[in-house]
């Protein structure tokens, strides 16, 4: 059996060579054939034509689905990743800045598949003052959130208060916001004037206007002998 170890690898009608040595997807032995005979095999079955040992004489090609293999290598490349214990190094005088960037890098860690390390150094009189610690530890698991999941809780060791976590949930970027069309243009307001009243501007419809009454006529005067 022959074994693709890279990912860059000639396909299909990259291959320029022939004859060349064929197995099929089943990895059975198809013997030495011509390169169109071999890729017209593999797009019969809907696969491609890869060149897995280019060296030899006569080439290996394979009969496989590239596009999937690729993805497996990729993925098998993510998990065999080795995780590291990263420290993160604190004190209990730490202001909100600096308590705010450690976190950040925290969270770097986690995002690379990595397990952090908390690290609270007490010094002298601090030692006598370790709810410092714990309410520090409370607000970083609380700005972590799920990212995170606590696997050694928060205690002592030695002059130091320890907690470790390791990554919780992977984060998905977030998707934009949807955008109107193209052609779709939002109503333009009227500017509010003294002949465009504010309920204009805001596209409400102005109350109907009453008719007005009519005007009294006066009556006819009779015409005057001469």
């Amino acid at each position: 059996m022959v074994n693709p170890i890279t990912t860059n690898l000639r396909c299909n009608e990259q291959i320029r060579i022939s004859p060349i040595r064929v197995i099929g997807p089943e990895n059975e032995q198809l013997g030495v054939l011509g390169t169109a005979e071999a890729l017209r095999m593999a797009y019969d079955q809907g696969m491609d034509l890869v060149e897995v040992s280019p060296n030899t004489r006569p080439p290996v090609c394979r009969i496989m689905d590239y596009g999937k293999w690729k993805y497996q290598q990729k993925k098998g490349q993510k998990k065999h990743h080795e995780q590291e214990l990263k420290e993160v190094r604190l004190r209990p005088k730490t202001d909100t800045h600096d308590l705010e960037i450690k976190i950040k890098h925290a969270i770097e860690f986690l995002r690379d598949g990595d397990k952090v390390q908390f690290t609270m150094v007490f010094r002298g009189r601090e030692r006598a003052h370790r709810e410092v610690g714990l309410a520090t530890y409370q607000t970083i698991l609380a700005e972590l959130g799920d990212r995170a999941k606590v696997e050694r809780p928060a205690s002592i060791d030695g002059k130091n208060m320890v907690m470790i976590v390791a990554p919780g949930r992977i984060e998905k970027p977030a998707e934009p916001a949807a955008r109107p069309p193209a052609g779709d243009k939002p109503a333009e307001r009227a500017p509010v004037t003294a002949s465009a009243p504010l309920t204009q501007s805001l596209n409400i419809p102005a109350p109907a206007t009453q008719p007005e009454a009519p005007k009294p006529v006066a009556p006819a005067q009779p015409p005057q002998a001469p």
